[in-house]
């Protein structure tokens, strides 16, 4: 479904990617995981159209999206929840997630979606009026892959939607993507508990520096010792 061939991405003189390649297949859930500064927010950027890769292409269903803008890529299928969550705390739950469908027109297909996510996230629609501000980060984080749900994507690309939120809210959260994933929807997914994200995932990827260092089944890379190491604190994956 989408595929990364020899990517390369500068900040000014920074080389921030450096000649990555990696692949999602339709109905997988596929990981990356790396320190922080590895370079994985960088690489969903690019995916969205949202920062340009120098060298390297980028395709999605088999057509190049390395030059499209961020609005034709969202048409094409992918949406991308960002790291930080980003909703617009100044609006109402419901105009969030409305926001989430401006490229859609169908009225009758964007209630149904927003039903959908009602149905995934029952809190948001206890908040349906409530000013998204005054959510809790958890809430927050519901509402934020609500609104990349209300395109209907192909492919959700989510960035740390874990981070800052109690365990307990972290457990809800990783339970809400596998069943968006059983619904048909491929996942792209960036996180810093790599514990969490390999025990859900088929497939991980491990960026050092803005490089892949490993790659391979997430059940493998969960047992690897390396990875332990680095990425699980060392100790025994229970």
């Amino acid at each position: 479904m989408l595929k990364l061939d020899n990517i390369h991405v500068y900040y000014g003189a920074i080389h921030a990617i450096k000649g990555v390649s990696l692949e999602v297949n339709e109905g997988e859930i596929v990981t990356l995981i790396g320190a922080n500064g590895a370079g994985k927010t960088s690489i969903l950027r690019t995916i969205s159209g949202l920062e340009r890769a120098k060298e390297g292409t980028i395709e999605f269903k088999g057509n190049s999206i390395s030059a499209l803008p961020v609005t034709d890529i969202v048409k094409m299928g992918v949406s991308h929840v960002p790291e930080g969550r980003r909703v617009f705390t100044n609006m109402t739950v419901t105009e969030n997630l409305e926001l989430g469908a401006y490229l859609s027109k169908d009225k009758i297909a964007n209630a149904a979606n927003m039903k959908l996510v009602f149905d995934h996230f029952p809190r948001l629609y206890e908040r349906r009026n409530q000013v998204s501000g005054t959510l809790s980060g958890g809430e927050q984080q519901m509402l934020a892959m609500g609104r990349a749900l209300m395109s209907k994507p192909k492919l959700m690309m989510l960035d740390e939607p874990s981070m800052g939120l109690a365990p307990i809210l972290v457990r809800q959260i990783f339970s809400i993507i596998e069943e968006i994933h059983k619904e048909g929807t491929t996942i792209l997914l960036i996180e810093q508990n790599a514990h969490m994200a390999l025990s859900v995932a088929h497939r991980g990827y491990v960026l050092e520096t803005g490089k892949i260092v490993m790659q391979g089944p997430a059940k493998e890379l969960l047992e690897s010792e390396e990875v332990k190491n680095a990425y699980l604190g060392g100790a025994e994956v229970k």
